[in-house]
């Protein structure tokens, strides 16, 4: 099926291996290229600023994560809910779902903002900012909060634009912020010297940018659900819908960023008792292992949202045996990614890490902890794959529970254990431990569920 057909239906007949790779290539393409531009942003302001700039900037991260975390929560859950009301040929409940997807975005991201901003510093210094960072953090994350809405927005209709048979167009939507936004930094952090606030604007100008690009999809005639009147309106059924499957991707996202907090107070706890400042700097280290990680992570979720609409379709159609053929796939592709990923970061950490900044205590905490960090990397997909597969069927709760196992369940506690044993080094290593436990747990909750598809069939 060409990525613009008019009808999304070749999902339930066309080659598994064809639609994986058509819907996968453009999420990859897309994710990957907004991954590059936030690490090249840390390399333009860890040369331009310093060192304390860019930690200043890991600590702004998981501020963003919780702004994500919320938009992921209408955004994704409105696109799956779109894939499967397509799977079952209700066109006009997509368009209401797609409706609705704009309202719940709409407040949720002013909320966000309104809070956000109020409490601006009380929330910096809880997720680790100093006396030496505060100010480069503030700067950066009040623009971002008043750019949120658009964010939202932005992100939540490309989602449905993607599942609803346009995964192309997605991409180059995601493409056309980033190239804005490469663009726009250099000139506004040197040219203007803005500095933090000069990255900040153009990552909201670049999103509002695509914005309009997206508007003008789901306004012209050629999309499969568009804009229409009356259904702006939010409908109790649809919301529940959107929210309860939207749900594991949220909590996914703000168990990460309750986990980037604890990481944050431990590293800069244990890195003050290496040396005056280690706090900062262990934090900093940890913003570049972060970003290279989030990079690779962003390949990943490339292919589960390609997956994504042909489990959703083929699950709606009752054509489960398409819907796991998608799934092996992807776990097929995946392994190569993470196991090529993991061979990097463990033969070239001092190359990757100098990218940022050239300082030696920076760089000494940042390659002795992406060894770490990324020990188990060539199974850290296995979870993120699965959690994604439930919540294309529709089965919300098994996903929300596969989602929080590693922050929650394994992380947390292994966060509060291992650093008063093995310091900055026992935070690095709660990581690849909760990577191994988690992906053992996903594997026996899928496994339970195949086995009861097998009962079903039978019957």
């Amino acid at each position: 099926m060409s990525s613009q057909n008019s009808s999304p239906t070749a999902l339930g007949k066309a080659d598994i291996k064809k639609l994986l790779i058509e819907y996968s290539l453009p999420a990859i393409i897309g994710m990957m290229a907004a991954s590059l531009y936030n690490i090249i942003d840390r390399i333009f302001i860890g040369h331009a600023m310093g060192e304390l700039a860019l930690s200043g900037l890991a600590v702004a991260f998981p501020l963003m994560n919780l702004a994500a975390a919320f938009g992921t929560l209408v955004g994704i859950g409105g696109a799956s809910l779109v894939s499967i009301k397509l799977g079952q040929r209700d066109k006009e409940g997509a368009t209401k779902v797609l409706g609705n997807v704009v309202v719940l975005n709409t407040i949720v991201g002013i909320s966000f903002s309104l809070v956000g901003l109020y409490f601006i510093d009380e929330i910096l210094f809880f997720f680790g900012a100093s006396p030496n960072t505060i100010d480069y953090t503030r700067d950066f994350m009040e623009i971002i909060l008043y750019g949120n809405v658009i964010t939202h927005l932005f992100f939540g209709l490309n989602n449905i634009m993607r599942s609803s048979g346009y995964p192309r167009k997605a991409m180059i939507t995601t493409l056309l912020a980033v190239l804005v936004n490469i663009i726009l930094a250099p000139i506004f952090i040197f040219g203007f010297g803005w500095e933090m606030r000069g990255a900040a604007t153009a990552t909201v100008m670049a999103q509002f940018i695509a914005f309009f690009w997206v508007v003008a999809h789901f306004t012209h005639k050629c999309s499969i659900v568009r804009f229409q009147a009356g259904i702006f309106k939010l409908q109790k059924r649809i919301v529940k819908e959107i929210l309860s499957i939207g749900m594991a991707p949220f909590i996914l996202n703000a168990s990460a960023c309750f986990v980037i907090i604890l990481i944050n107070q431990s590293l800069r706890e244990q890195g003050e008792m290496l040396f005056q400042g280690g706090g900062d700097l262990a934090i900093g280290a940890y913003g570049i292992i972060n970003s290279l990680v989030m990079l690779i992570v962003m390949v990943v979720m490339g292919f589960t949202q390609g997956m994504q609409p042909i489990v959703g379709y083929n699950f709606g159609a009752k054509q489960n045996d398409r819907a796991l053929q998608a799934l092996k796939l992807t776990i097929k592709y995946v392994l190569i990614v993470t196991v090529s990923a993991f061979l990097v970061g463990q033969l070239f950490p001092s190359q990757l890490a100098m990218m940022f900044n050239p300082n030696e205590k920076l760089l000494d905490l940042s390659v002795s902890g992406m060894r770490i960090v990324m020990a188990a990397f060539p199974i850290i997909g296995f979870q993120m794959i699965i959690s994604n597969f439930f919540q294309s069927i529709g089965s919300a709760w098994k996903a929300i529970f596969i989602s929080t196992t590693r922050q929650i369940l394994f992380l947390i506690p292994l966060l509060l254990i291992l650093p008063h044993y093995w310091g900055v080094n026992g935070v690095w290593m709660s990581m690849p431990i909760s990577d191994v436990a988690s992906m053992l747990t996903a594997g026996a909750l899928f496994y339970w569920e195949l086995k009861k598809w097998k009962k079903t069939s039978e019957l």
